[in-house]
C-alpha cells in the first residue's frame, strides 16, 4: 500500500494552521496519506467518502470529520461536485501553560481521534457549532483583519471544548480531576524556572513520588513525557523572546536554560521545523508585510 507523509504549509508562520476551500470535480481515489496535524473536514455541498485506515465515512452536505494526528487516510467524492472545507492544525501549538492538562484528552494514547467522529453524528448542535468556527475559522484566514491570529486561536478552543464536552461516550483519555490538582505545583515550578534546568529528580519531591512513578503518571496525566514538556515550554518562551528582545540566538538559548547550542537548535527544529533565526526573519518579515 503506497503511503506518503504530506507535509503541510503554513501560510502565516504565526499560526501552526492551514485552512481552504477546494472545489473538486475528480472522483479519483486519492492516495494514502498522514501528516502531524489534526484535520477537520466540512461538506458544504455534495458528498465525499472518507477512508481512516480501515473505516469508511460517507459525508454529505453539513457533515463533518475529524482525522487525528498521524492517521492514514485518503478519500474520494461520491457526487458529480464538492464543495467543502479543509482545516488541519498542529495541536500541541494551541496549548499553553493554563490549558497544557488538557492536550491528553487528544494525544491518542488510548483512541484514535477519529473515533470521536460518532459526536458529530449523535449531536447535531455540537456538529452546527464546531461547523460555524470552521466557517469562521476561514473567513479570518482569508480577510486577515486585524487580530485575525487572536480570533483564529480563540476558535480553535472553543472546537477542542466543544469535543471535550461532546463526547458522552468518553473515547477521549479521561483522568480524575485529582490528577491535574496534584501536578498542579510541579508545572508552577516549571514555569518559574524556565532559565534553569530541570532534574525530574527535583520535582518528584513537589508531586510526593517516588522518579520511576512520576515519570510515568506525567506522561499519562500530561500527555508528554516531563522531559518533551520542559522542552517545549522553553522553546515557547524562545519564541516569545525572538521576536520581543534584540538578543542573539546564543543569548536567546542561554536565557531559557539551553547553553547548548546544538541541544537547542535541535529542539527548536523539532516544533518550528526552522532554526531560531529563520524563525525569527519569518516571523518580522510577516508583520511589516501586513
Amino acid at each position: 500500500m503506497e503511503k506518503y507523509n504530506e507535509k503541510v504549509v503554513y501560510e502565516n508562520p504565526l499560526l501552526s494552521l492551514r485552512v481552504f476551500q477546494p472545489l473538486r470535480f475528480s472522483n479519483l481515489l486519492a492516495n494514502w496519506h498522514y501528516h502531524r496535524e489534526l484535520e477537520l473536514l466540512l461538506v458544504e455541498s455534495g458528498s465525499m467518502e472518507v477512508y481512516i485506515e480501515e473505516e469508511q465515512i460517507d459525508l454529505h452536505a453539513g457533515d463533518l470529520c475529524i482525522i487525528g494526528t498521524n492517521q492514514l487516510h485518503r478519500d474520494r467524492l461520491s457526487s458529480d461536485v464538492l464543495d467543502y472545507i479543509v482545516l488541519q492544525f498542529d495541536l500541541e501549538q494551541f496549548f499553553d501553560h493554563s490549558t497544557m492538562p488538557y492536550m491528553r484528552y487528544f494525544s491518542e494514547t488510548k483512541n484514535p481521534l477519529s473515533q470521536a467522529n460518532y459526536i458529530f453524528r449523535e449531536n447535531e448542535a455540537v456538529r452546527g457549532e464546531i461547523a460555524d468556527c470552521v466557517r469562521e475559522i476561514l473567513q479570518e484566514a482569508n480577510r486577515k483583519e486585524s487580530g485575525y491570529e487572536l480570533a483564529v486561536n480563540l476558535l480553535i478552543k472553543k472546537i477542542l471544548l466543544l469535543l471535550l464536552r461532546g463526547d458522552n461516550r468518553k473515547v477521549l483519555a479521561e483522568q480524575e480531576d485529582f490528577d491535574r490538582i496534584r501536578l498542579k505545583p510541579v508545572l508552577a515550578f516549571v514555569e518559574q524556572h524556565l532559565t534553569d534546568r530541570i532534574q525530574v529528580e527535583e520535582v518528584c519531591k513537589l508531586a510526593n513520588m517516588s522518579y520511576y512513578y512520576f515519570v510515568k503518571y506525567f506522561k499519562k496525566s500530561i500527555g508528554l513525557s516531563f522531559t518533551e514538556y520542559v522542552n517545549y515550554r522553553k522553546i515557547k518562551w524562545a519564541e516569545r523572546i525572538l521576536l520581543t528582545k534584540d538578543l542573539s540566538i546564543s543569548e536567546v538559548g542561554d536565557r531559557i536554560g539551553m547553553p547548548n547550542m546544538a541541544h537547542f537548535y535541535k529542539m527548536f527544529k523539532k516544533y518550528n521545523d526552522c532554526s531560531p533565526k529563520e524563525f525569527q526573519k519569518r516571523m518580522l518579515a510577516w508583520g511589516r508585510a501586513k
